[in-house]
């Protein structure tokens, strides 16, 4: 059990979310995505008062690394490292479209597919079992109308995420179904204790955005 600072910034809305044994105690969010480098901070010291909580008192800080707006993961991620190695405290990576999937796991669904948007027909996807096992690795691929058939043969899949609207454009089976799933540094606390607890830790060192693709 730990207190944990969760941080998301991968896409549009940047959200924090403290949380204590895997429950949240409070959360802020900033929905002008040309903000997030000046809100973010700011945010994570007024939520720290407002729960009385020093950040040494800490004791580990979770973010997503990608994929998603590459200036976002930048973002996310120095501010996750720079207070790890101010503090000496672990740093939990966590992949934005598990994340994503993390919130979806109660669709009526055999597999899911969160989809973040790449611009034009591309999308940074992955899929999942239910219960979060990887079935297709994250991945940055050109949608088309024959995009996950293989999948869509033997299972119903739920797409979701603001990558999967063009998605619905062009594709059409009546194993799919499309969702308006919302994820947030809040959907970070149950993966993020558990990686705590199981003491699976990024490399400060080495630990960077997992992009995709190429800038």
């Amino acid at each position: 059990m730990a207190l944990i600072l969760n941080i998301d910034t991968a896409v549009e809305t940047a959200s924090i979310c403290l949380a204590k044994d895997g429950e949240a105690l409070s959360m802020a969010k900033d929905e002008s995505q040309k903000d997030h480098a000046s809100w973010l901070h700011v945010a994570i010291k007024e939520i720290l008062k407002k729960n009385n909580c020093e950040l040494s008192s800490v004791d580990a800080i979770a973010v997503t690394s990608g994929p998603g707006s590459y200036t976002g993961l930048r973002i996310g991620m120095a501010t996750a490292k720079g207070i790890c190695y101010a503090l000496n405290k672990p740093l939990i990576a966590l992949n934005t479209l598990l994340v994503m999937a993390e919130a979806a796991k109660k669709e009526n669904a055999d597999l899911l597919c969160p989809m973040i948007d790449a611009r034009r027909m591309e999308v940074f996807t992955a899929v999942y079992t239910i219960d979060l096992q990887i079935v297709m690795e994250p991945a940055a691929i050109t949608l088309n109308e024959n995009s996950f058939n293989d999948y869509l043969s033997n299972n119903r899949i739920c797409f979701f995420g603001n990558g999967s609207t063009k998605f619905r454009t062009i594709k059409n089976n009546d194993r799919m179904f499309f969702n308006d799933v919302k994820a947030d540094a809040s959907t970070m606390i149950l993966l993020s204790e558990k990686k705590f607890a199981e003491k699976e830790f990024a490399d400060l060192a080495y630990a960077e955005p997992l992009y995709l693709k190429e800038f």
